[in-house]
C-alpha cells in the first residue's frame, strides 16, 4: 500500500485506495445519475453545460476527449453543436458508460462516438491526439489532479483547448453558508430517496468542499503547461468554468 494519502470526502485514505472507492460510488449511482443531477441542481446543471458549450464554440472536424464523461452529456452537446465531429467518452466506471450508451442520443450519434473505460491520470491515447479536452464534475474525484491535468496537456494537439466544469466556492461567505446548509442537509436525503444511496451523495457533497477554489485551480492548470487560463463563475460560484490552451 502506498504511504501517500489523499482525501475521500472528509476522510483521509491511502492514494491507491481512492480510485476504487470512487469507482464504487459511481457504480452504485449510475442508473440514477442523470435523474439525481436534475434533482440536486433543480435542472441548473443543464444551463451550466450549455454555457460551457457557448464558451467552447465547437467546430466541425474537431476531436473531443470527454474525460469522466459518464453518461455522455457533454459529448452529446458538443457533437450537436459541431456537426461533423468526433467525441471519445472516457470514464473510470463502466456502468456509467453503459447507461450513457442506452440514451437515444447515443444511437443517433453512434458513428461519431467512442466509449472507453480509462483513468484520467493515465490516458490510453497517444500524444497530440485531440483538439478539445473536457471534464465536467469529474476532476475533483481524481486522486492526483495535477497528473490528470498533465495528461490533458499531453494528449491535446498544439492549439488544443482544455475546459473544466466543476463545483467551486462562492465568494460571499453568507451565501456559501446557505449553500452548505442545502448541500449537507438536502442532497444526501435526495440520494437516499431517489438512488437509495445516502452515503455516495454524502461523499459528493464533501468532495466539493475539498476541491480548490477558483484561483488555486487556475494556477494548477497553468502549472500543467496551459496558457491563457481563465475562469467564469456560474450561479455566483456554485460552479465554475476553467479554460486553458496548449500553445
Amino acid at each position: 500500500m502506498s504511504e501517500k494519502t489523499t482525501h475521500f470526502g472528509f476522510r483521509t485514505v491511502a492514494e491507491d485506495e481512492k480510485a476504487g472507492m470512487v469507482h464504487g460510488v459511481f457504480s452504485n449511482v449510475a442508473s440514477k445519475y442523470d435523474v439525481m443531477n436534475d434533482a440536486m441542481s433543480m435542472g441548473i446543471h443543464r444551463i451550466w453545460k450549455d454555457a460551457m458549450m457557448n464558451w467552447l464554440a465547437p467546430r466541425a472536424g474537431q476531436k473531443l476527449l470527454d474525460v469522466a464523461g459518464g453518461t455522455g452529456d457533454i459529448s452529446f452537446r458538443f457533437l450537436k453543436r459541431a456537426g461533423r465531429a468526433h467525441a471519445t467518452v472516457l470514464d473510470l466506471t463502466e456502468p456509467m458508460l453503459v447507461e450513457g450508451a442506452k440514451r437515444a442520443e447515443a444511437s443517433q450519434l453512434a458513428d461519431q462516438l467512442d466509449w472507453v473505460v480509462g483513468d484520467a491520470m493515465a490516458l490510453p491515447f497517444k500524444d497530440n491526439t485531440f483538439d478539445v479536452y473536457t471534464i465536467s464534475f469529474g476532476i475533483r474525484n481524481v486522486t492526483r489532479i495535477a497528473d490528470a491535468l498533465s495528461e490533458a496537456f499531453r494528449v491535446l494537439r498544439p492549439g488544443g483547448r482544455l475546459m473544466v466544469l466543476e463545483f467551486s466556492q462562492i465568494p460571499n461567505d453568507m451565501m456559501q453558508k446557505v449553500y452548505d446548509l442545502y448541500s449537507f442537509n438536502i442532497i444526501p436525503r435526495l440520494g437516499q430517496l431517489i438512488a437509495n444511496d445516502r452515503d455516495s451523495y454524502q461523499y459528493l457533497v464533501e468532495s466539493i468542499r475539498k476541491f480548490p477554489d477558483q484561483e488555486t485551480f487556475a494556477q494548477m492548470i497553468r502549472e500543467a503547461g496551459f496558457d491563457n487560463v481563465k475562469y467564469r463563475n456560474m450561479s455566483m460560484g456554485i460552479a465554475a468554468l476553467h479554460s486553458g490552451w496548449k500553445i
